[in-house]
């Protein structure tokens, strides 16, 4: 795989002709903006600022190639709250000099922001949001870099089947469209292994009625559906209740947030499964460019976030500067980021994603990758 370092984004007649020639009918690139959409603060933060500094990394390398026709970044902070994001997707469509969206990043968000992004003919790439439905209801701006949860469903349940040779499974989920959606999957795939399933809610804190479920269903395997706050807190007040089971979750937890959260000893060997890709196999000089930008390792949707950018980029470099001629150009986009091989299916699914979930597991503190789930 090849990257989009710096030298690959110099197209030196883009530079000026954009810019001064006031006969060409196509807008201008230079002053465009690419949004990021999703929760930059609040519990959920940790998601959102690796979504941000991947589009930043990528819009930085270009304006270094480009400095005489510059792109800046803008953030519409969600605080991963639905509630919020129909306003955030309003502020959005009125910015004329917006081409594209980095996000949204979570799926209930974008369930709610989309329609109107639709509308407004901006188009969207999401690095993280999985709720298999998005794809289903007709925008023709909408497109994610990753695996959809009828596709990290069923690897769980291979997973938590195969490798972990589970026979009694507690599922729990925030209710939310993410959690909800992954943990139903999950439930389906494992069928009479699933001994019983539970809700907790977004921003709980007590969790001990779950808990007391858990310990008397004596399961061997917990399976969480949701994000990485409330995650780490039913294992950290599980496991002081004496639960043992094997903890698992979707991508929602891969998060070091999730780790403070829990605790290091009750992490300890928790597995989290995500179809996003192992930061440290991207292609081209991005860890290294990630690493030295911002003083740590590029975490989970940096890369696809880098990606993402960059085909807005690649955009503007081929003269896309129009809102209804980007989302031409990203529908039929086709080329290589750091992730791989990027193009979209018709309903803006990534091809080539399916069964493509990666197992991860907490080790001595850290989340490393522990393998590719096999396709079935």
């Amino acid at each position: 795989m090849r990257g989009f370092g710096i030298a690959a984004l110099l197209v030196p007649a883009l530079v000026t002709a954009g810019c001064v020639n006031t006969a060409d009918p196509q807008p201008s690139p230079c002053g465009k903006r690419i949004g990021v959409f999703g929760p930059l603060s609040g519990v959920s933060a940790n998601l959102g600022r690796n979504v941000r500094e991947g589009v930043e990394l990528a819009i930085e390398q270009y304006n270094a190639a480009h400095r005489a026709c510059s792109v800046e970044m803008a953030t519409f902070d969600s605080q991963g709250d639905p509630k919020q994001a129909p306003a955030l997707a309003q502020r959005v469509v009125a910015d004329e000099q917006l081409i594209g969206v980095v996000g949204p990043v979570f799926s209930g968000e974008s369930q709610a922001a989309v329609p109107l992004l639709d509308q407004g003919q901006v188009v969207t790439i999401s690095t993280s949001a999985t709720e298999t439905s998005l794809t289903s209801h007709g925008w023709t701006t909408f497109h994610r870099l990753l695996g959809n949860d009828a596709q990290q469903g069923p690897a769980l349940g291979r997973y938590i089947e195969k490798v972990l040779h589970a026979e009694k499974v507690f599922v729990i989920d925030d209710t939310g469209a993410y959690g909800h959606g992954l943990a139903a999957q999950v439930i389906e795939a494992l069928g009479h292994r699933v001994v019983r399933s539970a809700t907790v809610r977004s921003k709980q804190l007590d969790f001990s009625e779950v808990v007391a479920q858990i310990v008397a269903a004596k399961p061997d395997t917990i399976f969480y559906g949701g994000y990485y706050d409330e995650a780490g807190g039913v294992l950290r007040q599980a496991r002081a209740a004496g639960v043992t089971a094997q903890f698992v979750a979707g991508d929602g937890v891969k998060d070091e947030g999730f780790l403070l959260r829990a605790g290091p000893d009750a992490a300890e060997g928790a597995v989290i499964t995500c179809p996003c890709h192992p930061p440290e196999t991207a292609g081209g000089q991005f860890y290294a460019q990630y690493q030295e930008r911002f003083g740590r390792r590029p975490v989970t949707y940096s890369a696809e976030a880098y990606d993402a950018a960059n085909i807005f980029l690649r955009g503007l470099e081929a003269g896309r500067s129009s809102r209804p001629d980007m989302v031409a150009y990203v529908n039929s986009y086709s080329g290589t980021g750091v992730t791989g091989d990027i193009r979209f299916t018709g309903n803006g699914e990534l091809v080539g994603s399916a069964g493509k979930v990666w197992a991860y597991r907490v080790h001595a503190g850290a989340i490393v990758t522990d393998r590719l789930i096999p396709e079935a």
